[in-house]
């Protein structure tokens, strides 16, 4: 099928099967379409709500097409967030992957460079001269060492290389953004996935439902694709679902202009590794401490909430955070 024809069928409000999603992703990938057509194509998708199936599609075609690299040895997790959310806000995730591996849990982290905000994951690590790999001895040397390694997506996703520029130029969320906790190539056991809204929640419930996983979707009411207290916010698990308030979890609800990011690379950097430091404000110690203790949760199926907020509150505020994050740049 042509990109005319399905793009005809797109705006004319059809909907793509699993089969024909993947199939037309896989051309995307090889270069078959000009960027306009890809760019239209994309466009569609950030007009309507993406279905399952075309999601799922979307999905097996990544990891067709990406550069597996088994870690199994260890039971790692992955915190990765849709980004997208365009709330500009420090490096939660990040942040919260070196906390969990500070608490002696192993992170595999799945992150690329900002694409709707000034600064991605790979930024941030690059910043500090993390080089990229995808050996899987060094990559299984950090985690032993660090409790973590990065796995950053251009290294494991090549196809990605003639959307890449596409992306860029566009610089709004698409459904990639949406794609990038699914694609995890070592595919880890556990996953704490933040997402922008409701709907897209209740896909990756659908879809993660179809795995083994452990897995935490999480997403706060006024947009944020993580807990970001400012505002209730929503947990869907294995098991089950939570609305809650920030009070309700132990935390003072805070505001936006709270947990604001630097509007350059240095100046994210810069406040990541002051809050590693110790010298973040409550409002960033919080926000960090609730992501990462949910993560923790999410691998320590044995502890209850409350527990894995505190082993990871100890974890940012004694400098073990910090100690994963100096072991993995050595």
């Amino acid at each position: 099928m042509e990109m005319k024809e399905i793009m005809l069928r797109l705006t004319a409000h059809e909907t793509l099967s699993r089969e024909e999603a993947k199939n037309v992703l896989l051309r995307i990938t090889k270069g078959e379409f000009n960027n306009s057509l890809v760019a239209s194509f994309l466009t569609v998708f950030m007009m309507r709500n993406i279905t399952v199936d075309e999601l799922a599609g979307f999905r097996d075609a990544m990891l067709e097409l990406c550069l597996q690299v088994d870690l199994s040895d260890f039971n790692t997790i992955d915190l990765c967030g849709t980004g997208g959310d365009g709330k500009h806000s420090i490096n939660i995730s990040t942040l919260a992957s070196f906390v969990v591996a500070g608490a002696g849990e192993k992170v595999a982290k799945h992150g690329n460079y900002g694409v709707s905000s000034a600064c991605g994951s790979s930024n941030i690590m690059e910043y500090y001269g993390y080089k990229f790999t995808n050996n899987r001895d060094e990559l299984l040397k950090q985690i032993e060492n660090a409790g973590i390694c990065f796995l950053h997506a251009p290294l494991f996703h090549p196809a990605m290389k003639n959307i890449a520029p596409i992306r860029k130029e566009l610089g709004l969320k698409t459904f990639f953004n949406m794609l990038g906790p699914l694609i995890n190539p070592s595919f880890p056991g556990n996953q704490l996935t933040g997402v922008f809204n409701l709907e897209t929640a209740r896909l990756f419930n659908y879809i993660y439902q179809g795995t083994e996983k452990n897995f935490s979707i999480v997403y706060s009411l006024d947009g944020y694709d993580e807990i970001s207290l400012t505002s209730d916010f929503k947990i869907i698990s294995n098991h089950e679902e939570q609305l809650l308030s920030p009070e309700q979890a132990g935390f003072t609800q805070i505001t936006p202009e709270d947990i604001l990011g630097g509007k350059t690379v240095k100046e994210s950097a810069e406040i990541f590794l002051r809050i590693l430091e110790g010298e973040g404000t409550d409002a960033w110690n919080d926000v960090i401490t609730i992501n990462a203790g949910l993560a923790l949760k999410c691998i320590c199926q044995n502890k209850t909430q409350d527990e894995c907020i505190e082993i990871a509150n100890e974890s940012l505020r004694s400098g073990k955070a910090l100690k994963a994050f100096s072991r993995v740049l050595s």
